[in-house]
């Protein structure tokens, strides 16, 4: 076993990141409910002028589970291009990139085929949900504190502490998240109030992530102008963004190594993004918009300003004001510290509890846009459908889902529009999934396995030859 933090983590989540799978959904039918179809769609990647994958599904693309030798997504003629141009696929068998043009639906369209129900909030339901996931955080630190000796040869039981509590902790995180989204509540004074007093417990900015998240679900998957996980670009490049240089080259080093360097970068990729990618992003913009520059969300005025700032206008105002929550939660943590005469008591009931959350934030976020077969779009091609409908619906299990509020199996629908309350977005995902089966993603693939497949085969995208559309490669290219 390996010995980093990343495997202890995984490790110690996996019996809760197991889950059935579901029952296939209904099959594609000839016309949806909104927009056409067809039943035979041809993948139509136009990858080089060489290939042409035509030809068309052996069974319908609705379908979730992934499919058998006998009856596979694609033709052989298909499989041998897939190959050639190092496109791999994933529980989701390739399903995203058989959508066609045609078939994006117009955002009044989608809302028109979800129960208006499900837009209502309920202060009590909310807060309620706010209240379990505080009281099931706050109560572990109250035993851990009264029940395990600050003692090194008690470091299991703080590791085991620091991992349950840090789970905990993410469903506080996940409520906050609501709060930004206007999800909570109708009353705005309430749920800026508990957004602002959880994410600061947390050390995050409630308003400037409010401002930086919205900017997400605005462009998700856009090339340029997307926020958080943005890949880099290979190969043809015109416009010119986000081209990794020695990074790259870092991978192109291990994959030159074997199965053994495709190992190591993929465990040490894993390791850096969940133990470091969260403060790295709000330092600096690790991952963030190419066109934004170097940003951090405690400094309004990092990074690009003016067309594309990330914090315009009244936004500055709003930063500075969140940092004063994250501030006082410092502060008070340092006082803590030198009213007991020593560091460990923040650090174990504390800081070790907030590196596992901040890694459920960063396996969420990054599990839910990206995958070898998710595409991205440049900026002239992308619309709003291909943003909401590259989002992917995993399979967390009933005790995450219950932890923190279905964030990972309901996240089309929240995507489609996140002013859905988590305790409505299921009824919404069924809704999505009968009126659009051709769109409406889910990979059924575990948890832990799909982690380590978008850690070392999802660095770079390339384009696939599709009026602006991007494929991840892990192949050496041209950058």
């Amino acid at each position: 076993p390996h010995s980093s933090l990343i495997s202890v983590f995984a490790l110690s989540m996996s019996p809760l990141l197991s889950a059935p799978r579901p029952a296939a959904a209904s099959a594609v039918r000839g016309v949806s409910a909104v927009r056409g179809v067809s039943q035979r769609p041809a993948l139509g990647l136009g990858l080089n002028k060489r290939s042409s994958l035509g030809g068309s599904f052996r069974r319908s693309v609705a379908t979730t589970s992934p499919p058998s030798a006998s009856e596979a997504f694609f033709t052989p003629e298909e499989q041998n291009v897939l190959k050639q141009e190092h496109i791999e696929l994933s529980g989701l068998q390739g399903k995203a990139l058989r959508i066609q043009d045609q078939d994006w639906p117009k955002m009044h369209e989608v809302y028109a085929n979800i129960p208006k129900e499900c837009w209502e909030k309920d202060d009590v339901k909310s807060m309620a949900y706010a209240v379990i996931s505080t009281a099931l955080t706050v109560g572990t630190g109250l035993l851990a504190y009264l029940y395990i000796p600050l003692q090194a040869s008690y470091w299991p039981a703080w590791l085991a502490y620091a991992i349950a509590n840090g789970t905990f902790a993410t469903g506080c995180w996940v409520i906050a998240h609501e709060c930004g989204h206007n999800a909570f509540s109708n009353n705005k004074t309430l749920q800026d109030t508990v957004g602002y007093v959880l994410h600061s417990a947390l050390l995050v900015p409630y308003f400037s992530w409010q401002r930086s998240h919205a900017v997400h679900h605005a462009r998700t998957n856009h090339l340029s102008l997307g926020e958080t996980h943005v890949p880099y670009v290979r190969g043809d490049n015109p416009e010119h963004i986000n081209k990794g240089g020695p990074k790259l080259k870092v991978r192109d080093f291990m994959m030159s190594l074997g199965p053994i360097g495709n190992i190591f970068y993929g465990v040490a990729r894993c390791f850096t993004h969940l133990v470091f990618g969260w403060p790295a992003y709000l330092l600096w913009g690790a991952t963030g918009g190419p066109v934004r520059g170097t940003t951090n969300h405690f400094n309004p005025w990092a990074g690009v300003q003016e067309k594309d700032a990330l914090f315009p206008g009244k936004w500055k105002k709003m930063v500075l004001f969140s940092d004063i929550g994250c501030v006082a939660t410092f502060a008070a943590l340092v006082a803590w510290g030198l009213s007991v005469g020593s560091v460990w008591p923040p650090l174990a009931l504390y800081a070790a509890p907030l590196v596992f959350t901040n890694c459920w934030l960063v396996l969420y976020t990054w599990l839910q846009h990206t995958d070898v077969d998710i595409p991205h779009y440049a900026k002239d091609t992308w619309v709003w459908a291909k943003g909401a409908f590259s989002t992917v619906d995993r399979p967390y299990g009933a005790i995450l889902d219950f932890l923190h509020h279905r964030i990972g199996s309901t996240h089309v629908a929240h995507h489609v529009d996140h002013t859905i309350p988590h305790y409505n977005a299921v009824e919404a995902t069924e809704a999505l999934k009968k009126a659009f089966p051709h769109l409406y993603m889910y990979d059924p693939t575990p948890v832990h396995q799909a982690l380590f497949r978008v850690a070392s085969k999802c660095i770079a995208v390339k384009p696939s030859g599709k009026g602006g559309q991007y494929v991840f490669t892990d192949q050496p290219l041209a950058a």
